[in-house]
């Protein structure tokens, strides 16, 4: 069964503690666990940062979940805050590696790279994530916050009403076009150490780069994202068959549109490129898409301007002792 859950994750996991007690005490007798198939057993987490793309990648996942029978749940932190609390990091962790009603399971939400293994956790779930430009996301948020997008285009958002273009604001110096606000790509890999979202700080860059990695099974690339799907549907095929195709031929594959964006001017481009912490978001962006590439170039060949995936390309011999 295909399960869409998009209330808090508090909520979901007070609701499943006390279904856990109710089972056992009805006179049915003590609650039997639900053994899983390793196959079965897998919890990937999409901490999805805003703007890259991130809804119409998780709409893939929405459509595929009753056909590859996995479970899809949004995580729904309080004010999109991306930092849970200490004691929710707790209710977090224990919910997601022992829900087994919802493994395998597929988790997306606004949150920062959170460490299983700080918890004592054995079995840590499979992490993935896609990132962009950081001056083209920042451009579409700008613009998000005050037009909305073409997904729910009767919301009201923030900051409509404000007319003012990313270039006029960018030229009177706003707050939300200021490059404090390109600070977020880093953070969301970092995860919940405070220095991390201490804006500027080169250990939270480096520390990124580190967890994306050691601790991320795949990082795409907003502007490659097709490729990103193509390489999860190859590896990840219990979550992903279908993903591909999908994505080429179905309506949702470019849902969700910013309206009333508008380009910024090079000038622009170049004010924002002057500061440190723009050189330190794009660093990180050139690293993730340098890995990105990477791994890219040794899971696909190219034939007539198509990519395909490699075959297995490794086999076993000399296996000794020989069976009788």
């Amino acid at each position: 069964m295909c399960v869409r859950i998009k209330n808090f994750a508090e909520r979901a996991i007070a609701r499943h503690e006390v279904r856990e007690i109710e089972q056992r005490h009805t006179v049915d007798g003590p609650r039997q666990d639900v053994t899983l198939d390793e196959e079965d057993d897998v919890v990937i987490i999409y901490n999805r940062v805003p703007k890259t793309a991130s809804t119409s990648f998780t709409n893939i996942a929405y459509d595929l979940c009753a056909k590859n029978k996995y479970h899809v749940l949004h995580i729904n932190t309080t004010k999109n805050n991306p930092v849970m609390s200490l004691q929710d990091q707790v209710r977090f962790v224990k919910n997601v590696t022992s829900w087994k009603e919802m493994k395998p399971g597929f988790y997306h939400g606004h949150i920062s790279y959170l460490d299983f293994a700080k918890f004592g956790v054995k079995k840590k779930p499979i992490y993935i994530n896609v990132i962009r430009d950081p001056i083209e996301r920042l451009v579409s948020y700008y613009y998000f916050l005050r037009f909305g997008d073409d997904y729910r285009p009767g919301l009201r958002r923030r900051k409509q009403g404000d007319k003012k273009t990313f270039d006029e604001c960018v030229a009177a110096g706003g707050s939300d076009c200021a490059p404090e606000k390109l600070w977020l790509q880093i953070p969301f890999f970092c995860g919940h150490s405070s220095e991390c979202w201490n804006v500027g700080s080169r250990w939270a860059l480096e520390q990124a780069k580190y967890n994306l990695i050691n601790e991320y099974f795949l990082v795409g690339v907003t502007e490659e994202l097709e490729d990103f799907i193509m390489l999860l549907e190859a590896a990840l095929p219990r979550f992903f068959r279908g993903a591909t195709e999908l994505y080429r031929t179905g309506k949702k594959s470019h849902l969700r549109k910013t309206t009333e964006k508008k380009l910024p001017t090079k000038e622009t481009i170049a004010k924002l490129q002057q500061s440190e912490i723009w050189k330190m978001e794009n660093e990180f962006y050139e690293f993730a898409l340098e890995q990105f590439q990477f791994v890219r170039a040794h899971a696909v060949r190219e034939k007539d301007g198509e990519l395909y995936i490699l075959a297995q390309n490794f086999f076993y011999e000399k296996i000794y002792p020989k069976s009788n």
